[in-house]
């Protein structure tokens, strides 16, 4: 079944007011990290030595990358170097997929030892918003949850305009729009992914006592959103380009406004009373309005200098 420990303010009480986020291009939720576990005492003896001391260090590198990036992920950046030289957004996503087959040889084929672990996760914006649950099948909704908003801060980076070299005004290269499409797209994977194939594996008590970023509708609403996005980008590429059909130009707007009503259906429904929650079904209900005005224009022909995604 698996074990559920939450704070009393999981479902109310007063939260920490949201920072201010500055320029942003994608709505990107806080994030939710996770904190220390022990994995020595509970699969100790049901384990080789060397495989409950690979778990244990991949998920100690992320508590600690994640810790450190997670307050930086809302500020746009252009890039943060780290020891290794790399990004540090780059070098968390790598430690996630390091850590993920590892973790999914504790849910596979109902394995034993799916319940003996107690998973601590909290959430960036509410230290005393922390959730236990002894179910490996949490721990990888919490995983993929995080791969999928780490994908959305990453699209946020690429599309904040850039100064250009001849030194008009800054503007997002096509090159930029193409990879964050393509980073939409990984996102809403992992988001379907969670839906469709995790939330079913934890049983109707544990899922009732989810935090409400693992809720059914915020994953789907999160997994719209990106694809939303995605299309929003493709649309900004063929109004550009002079090559795409207006039958083009209208199949895209006409995605747009679905995937931005059935993001809207699904965020609307849930009691989303929180600082992060209320601007998220904001930003939704904004994004839907505006694909509904791009629809008008689009098959009217009429694109406005504003008219640029």
């Amino acid at each position: 079944m698996g074990c559920l420990v939450s704070t009393a303010k999981d479902t109310g009480g007063i939260r920490r007011r949201p920072r201010s986020v500055g320029e942003i291009a994608v709505f990107v939720p806080g994030l939710r990290i996770p904190k220390h576990v022990d994995f020595f005492e509970p699969l100790g003896d049901k384990l080789f030595k060397n495989i409950v001391e690979r778990l244990s260090a991949l998920r100690t590198r992320i508590v600690v990358m994640a810790g450190q990036e997670a307050p930086t992920t809302t500020k746009p950046r252009r890039k943060t170097a780290t020891q290794h030289g790399g990004s540090s957004l780059a070098d968390l996503q790598q430690a996630i997929e390091d850590y993920l087959p590892v973790l999914l040889g504790l849910v596979k084929d109902g394995s034993l030892l799916e319940h003996r672990v107690q998973f601590v996760w909290i959430n960036q914006e509410d230290d005393a918003e922390e959730t236990t649950i002894s179910n490996a099948w949490y721990e990888v909704l919490s995983v993929l949850h995080l791969m999928a908003m780490l994908s959305f801060s990453q699209a946020n980076l690429l599309l904040l305009p850039k100064t250009s070299a001849d030194g008009y005004q800054p503007k997002v290269s096509e090159e930029s729009r193409r990879a964050a499409v393509d980073v939409f797209l990984k996102g809403a994977g992992y988001l379907d992914c969670a839906v469709r194939h995790v939330l079913p594996q934890l049983p109707i008590d544990v899922r009732e006592n989810l935090p409400v970023d693992l809720s059914e509708g915020v994953l789907r609403a999160l997994c719209l959103q990106a694809l939303g996005q995605g299309v929003d980008i493709q649309l900004g590429m063929a109004i550009d380009s002079t090559k795409a059909t207006l039958a083009v130009k209208r199949r895209l707007a006409c995605e747009m406004v679905k995937y931005w009503h059935q993001a809207e259906e699904n965020i609307m429904k849930l009691p989303l009373t929180n600082g992060w929650g209320e601007k998220h079904q904001h930003f939704v209900k904004w994004k839907y309005t505006e694909a509904k005005i791009s629809n008008y224009l689009t098959g009217r022909s009429i694109l406005l200098p504003w008219f640029n995604p």
